[in-house]
């Protein structure tokens, strides 16, 4: 795998076109459900300045706004800060890095992170950047997807992937659940400065409108958008209709487990 290829699998990094995907497919299949979660545990409401770090599309974001929260969305990706821009234009939409927020200390009352992590090249300044922005007396909450072998869904997926196109494929699909074990993500936040931190496993569920559906978001909305040529995602979606069958509910959905952990920090 060439150097820049290898920097997009392993940052989470997506075209503008994937972006897209990404907001379509991925946000109803994956992560919708879990915005509500991180802004409840947050508290966030009225009036309360929050920051969602790798915003992405900005799901989280806008269910803060919604809630009547002054919302800053911050992420390295012009991908997809482009599509979260068209879809809200209440929030302050901010490209950069996690590991240098471009805010002063104790700027916000409440710092989220959703599955964005598990990217970062240096998680633990990230971690100690989002904690010097929230203000005492403030939050910080961050999710992160558990462990591959707990998530059956993606792991026949990524399985597959690897039969068919090698370990170098197949890591991408692998790299979101590297952050799992609850023991190294605590580890994490203690080396960041952050003591303490509650960490809570939530099972939620993936759901796609299909198999087909769930294979083009994998492929389309991520970061192998450009890997497989034609005759390859073809061949990926014929072999996934036999192999994950076992996921295709009796309307032709499919749906499984999706667990998560939910790190959350009061600042003292």
């Amino acid at each position: 795998m060439a150097a820049m290829e290898r920097h997009v699998v392993e940052s989470g990094q997506l075209t503008k076109t994937a972006a897209e995907v990404y907001e379509e497919f991925f946000v109803p299949a994956l992560f919708g459900e879990w915005a509500a979660r991180l802004c409840d545990v947050l508290r966030v409401g009225e009036d309360r300045r929050v920051l969602d770090v790798a915003c992405g599309t900005g799901c989280l974001a806008r269910e803060a706004a919604r809630r009547g929260a002054v919302v800053t969305g911050i992420d390295c990706n012009g991908g997809m800060l482009a599509v979260a821009r068209r879809l809200d234009d209440t929030v302050d939409w901010c490209e950069g890095t996690a590991e240098a927020l471009p805010f002063e200390d104790a700027s916000f009352d409440a710092t989220a992170c959703q599955f964005g992590l598990m990217f970062f090249e240096d998680r633990v300044k990230a971690l100690a950047e989002m904690w010097r922005v929230t203000k005492p007396g403030g939050r910080l909450a961050v999710a992160v997807w558990d462990s591959l072998d707990r998530t059956a869904g993606y792991a026949a997926m990524a399985a597959l992937l690897q039969r068919l196109f090698g370990e170098n494929i197949a890591a991408a699909l692998r790299a979101p659940f590297v952050l799992g074990d609850s023991g190294h993500l605590r580890a994490l936040f203690e080396s960041a400065g952050i003591a303490s931190p509650r960490i809570k496993t939530v099972v939620g569920e993936a759901h796609f409108p299909s198999i087909e559906d769930w294979v083009r978001t994998d492929i389309k909305g991520w970061t192998l958008a450009d890997a497989l040529d034609d005759a390859q995602y073809a061949d990926l979606q014929a072999a996934a209709q036999q192999e994950l069958q076992r996921f295709r509910q009796p309307d032709g959905t499919v749906a499984f487990d999706s667990p998560a952990h939910i790190v959350t920090v009061v600042k003292a």
